[in-house]
């Protein structure tokens, strides 16, 4: 198993501002998003705040070739959407908006939905739950459990709701990199898999799908739906793993743990 980095506590305090000031763009964007935007206008946006405002980089803008600040995931897309000018939000979309951000070395990671206009009650409940099945993963975080503790939090609420976990995708850790170990999977088995210790930073970002897990890749080579074009919702944070639980770096001002 590769080495997983430990954060020492100036690290921490680099990852934590960088977070802060992810956590800035999506307030930004929250009076932005709407009806008629294309997504390469909240492309644009978000990169005008990072480097503009911030004074940050958008990390992932030229990692693997991508060539983009954001993900924008529409519906049925599960993740990796690319933004485009002839996209353009529809009342009653569902899109994830996922950003990441570096400044001072240290990279943060967060992806959050948007609700375009009045929304389906079923689009609206895949949403939240999504959003519930990532906090039971998060409350899971302590020194001595284990990432198998964490995924079976977040597939047992979700499968309780009637919804479907994406396996091939999962949360990663980070910190000077965007993709460091560990690989944190949203199912799992409790008791198994890596034992958290302080100090560990990761992200744990849930897909969630209406219906069947099964997922493809369109021929753009990045944008992932799901096969049987249901809806699918995904929500992220990147968390530092504390002496006592864990820290939401990229907490959002609306947010509470």
């Amino acid at each position: 198993m590769a080495k997983v980095a430990l954060k020492n506590a100036e690290e921490l305090a680099l990852m934590r501002e960088a977070g802060r000031l992810l956590a800035l763009v999506f307030k930004y964007l929250d009076a932005e998003v709407r009806v008629g935007m294309s997504t390469m206008a909240i492309n644009d946006l978000a990169e005008r705040f990072i480097v503009g405002e911030l004074g940050a980089r958008p990390a992932s803008k030229g990692q693997y070739g991508y060539q983009y600040v954001l993900n924008t995931s529409v519906n049925h897309v599960v993740c990796h959407g690319v933004p485009s000018e002839n996209q353009t939000l529809k009342p009653g979309d569902i899109v994830n908006v996922d950003i990441t951000l570096e400044r001072g070395g240290f990279i943060a990671d967060s992806s959050k939905m948007y609700m375009i206009g009045e929304v389906a009650p079923l689009a609206q409940r895949l949403v939240d739950k999504t959003y519930e099945a990532m906090w039971q993963g998060i409350r899971v975080v302590k020194p001595g459990a284990t990432l198998g503790d964490v995924g079976h939090a977040i597939q047992h609420y979700a499968e309780k709701q009637g919804y479907s976990i994406v396996r091939e995708y999962c949360g990663h850790g980070i910190g000077r990199e965007m993709h460091e170990e560990p690989a944190v999977l949203h199912f799992g088995r409790p008791g198994k898999g890596l034992v958290l210790q302080e100090g560990m930073t990761f992200t744990i970002e849930p897909m969630i799908n209406q219906g069947k897990a099964k997922v493809k890749t369109k021929k753009d080579g990045w944008t992932v739906v799901t096969s049987d074009k249901t809806l699918s919702a995904q929500w992220e944070h990147t968390i530092a793993v504390t002496s006592t639980g864990y820290e939401v770096l990229t907490l959002r001002h609306e947010e509470r743990v």
